[in-house]
């Protein structure tokens, strides 16, 4: 019996695997415009919830879905909360992203002094950190000093608490008593005396809202000499796979 070899269209094969590799970057594209996009933490403004190359995952389907490239909203499904953590494009320049803490909501009546929080005439509490692990992690050098320099505790905002660092001794940046406006975030650093945040730019622009962080996917202490933006395997943090970001 005679065998036929079937006649391969080497034409169809070329265009069907570039439609297939079109088509899986517009599906990589679309998840990172529309659901979760991933961010890297360059300082220690947010000491010690996340630390210097903690690689996060960053919610961008919670608050609702933007036009591609553009800040209209298409849908919105809700606005940022009193105690998210979010990235959003820095105000005074919109090249740059930064990630904070939200701490007031238009209406807010807001006061920050001594190291103390007033929300609405309402001191926000500060009580023993739940995670107390988190500031073991944070080498001295990343403070500017040393831990023994710092306190650490968590303060409770709507119902939520979150770790929160203060220099022992300092004069600490205040802000207020101010209202935020409509359409604004007020937002601050958890390590408060090393970031630069709402009290020194002013408020964030809701447009400007990127998404909230979700959890830490990888982290290490350092990355490689030459190609900055790959994590050195030697200094990963394996503790840090999964973290939560309260």
């Amino acid at each position: 019996m005679g065998l036929f070899k079937k006649k391969v269209n080497k034409q169809g094969t070329w265009l069907e695997g570039t439609f297939s590799m079109a088509l899986a970057i517009l599906i990589a594209l679309a998840i990172r415009w529309a659901l979760i996009e991933a961010y890297v933490i360059p300082s220690g403004s947010m000491l010690p919830t996340l630390l210097i190359h903690d690689h996060i995952f960053v919610n961008k389907l919670v608050y609702g879905i933007r036009v591609p490239f553009d800040k209209t909203w298409l849908l919105k499904f809700s606005s940022p909360k009193k105690g998210d953590v979010i990235v959003f494009r820095f105000p005074e320049d919109e090249s740059i992203y930064f990630i904070k803490r939200v701490i007031g909501t238009p209406g807010d009546k807001l006061l920050y002094e001594n190291g103390n929080l007033f929300i609405n005439d309402v001191k926000m509490e500060h009580v023993n950190p739940k995670r107390p692990q988190d500031l073991d992690l944070v080498r001295d050098f990343e403070l500017g000093g040393g831990k023994a320099d710092y306190v650490h505790f968590d303060e409770m905002i709507a119902d939520k608490q979150h770790n929160t660092l203060l220099r022992r001794g300092d004069q600490h940046m205040g802000a207020g008593p101010l209202t935020v406006p409509e359409g604004m975030l007020f937002v601050m650093g958890d390590n408060r005396d090393n970031s630069n945040d709402s009290r020194y730019w002013g408020w964030v622009p809701q447009e400007n809202i990127l998404g909230r962080a979700m959890f830490v996917w990888l982290s290490c202490e350092d990355t490689l000499p030459v190609i900055s933006f790959i994590c050195n395997p030697i200094t990963i943090r394996w503790t840090r796979f999964f973290h939560s970001i309260d």
